[in-house]
């Protein structure tokens, strides 16, 4: 009998700069268990020319959404938030009733949709902290600093799911968090991802500006403040503590990159700004909270994306 506390196949979601970190980590412990999910196109792509991490091309095992053969005892989805509508589909065919679903997704609304459609029960909370990974081409290069944050909401007691997760990260080298407070620690990250994605996409900023920069970095406080607050009014206890922790790790981070939203401007792709600036402003009319700073972002980064998809359009 299958032993129900061991994770023996993995699936990945998402081959980007923290997909490839994952799927690095996990092919070093052992290929076999490993599939990374793919559409058609992608899969000739990555046969032709394989995705590369840290100089080393990654020789992975790829599969399709319409595969039956896989069933996973872990997805790790590592996509960007816009596509969750596509993940729900593509992931289906690979969940069994003792799946664990990792969404490493930005925002705070995928486990939910997960949930919706697959079970609470196979949804566990999380999130990646880390280092940002730079893009060169088909080479992902991160210096191997970040942390997998997880766990039920409430984890003052593991679950068999929180220890199951546990032990394969023990397994496989992968460094990991449980906090017992999860909501709290996610709405942290949140706001990570509110004030400095958000700012340095505004402000066309690395992280050294933020550092070095009172002005500069006072205008990511500031959208972060009207984060924090509609945390308070959401039930997200010790709210007085999210912006001074996260001022601790802004400041431990490498000077020169840059965030993932900052990138993906640079880059003229679709940004995450509806999961972010977008979701503050849909929460803080529910609660009555002004988001002032949050909606002109929300504007700001809008009408980039929109003269990036002109710009692309006209080239």
């Amino acid at each position: 009998m299958k032993n129900m506390e061991e994770i023996k196949t993995v699936l990945i979601c998402g081959m980007g700069a923290i997909g490839s970190v994952y799927a690095n980590a996990i092919s070093e412990y052992n290929n076999n268990i490993l599939s990374v999910l793919v559409d058609e196109s992608r899969l000739k792509k990555y046969k032709t020319n394989p995705p590369i991490f840290n100089n080393k091309t990654l020789n992975l095992n790829y599969i399709t959404p319409n595969s039956h053969h896989l069933k996973a005892d872990l997805i790790l989805i590592a996509t960007k938030n816009n596509t969750i509508d596509e993940v729900l589909k593509n992931i289906e065919n690979f969940v069994t009733q003792d799946t664990i679903i990792l969404s490493l997704l930005n925002g705070l609304q995928s486990e939910d949709l997960l949930a919706e459609k697959f079970g609470s029960d196979k949804i566990l909370y999380s999130y990646y902290i880390g280092h940002t990974s730079t893009r060169n081409g088909r080479n992902v290069i991160h210096d191997g600093v970040y942390k997998t944050v997880f766990g039920e909401k409430d984890n003052t007691n593991y679950s068999k799911n929180v220890i199951k997760l546990k032990n394969f990260f023990d397994k496989t080298d992968i460094p990991y968090e449980i906090p017992t407070d999860m909501n709290y620690s996610r709405w942290w990250k949140f706001l990570v991802n509110v004030g400095y994605n958000q700012a340095s996409s505004v402000l066309n900023s690395s992280y050294k500006y933020f550092q070095n920069c009172p002005k500069v970095n006072d205008f990511a406080i500031k959208l972060m403040e009207e984060a924090a607050s509609i945390a308070k009014a959401e039930g997200v206890k010790n709210t007085q503590l999210l912006i001074p922790e996260v001022l601790k790790v802004i400041s431990t981070m490498l000077p020169e990159t840059k965030t993932s939203m900052l990138q993906d401007i640079d880059a003229c792709r679709p940004t995450e700004i509806d999961a972010f600036a977008g979701y503050i402003v849909t929460l803080g009319k529910k609660h009555n909270i002004e988001t002032h700073y949050n909606r002109i972002v929300y504007d700001i980064i809008k009408a980039l994306e929109e003269k990036n998809s002109y710009t692309k359009s006209c080239n």
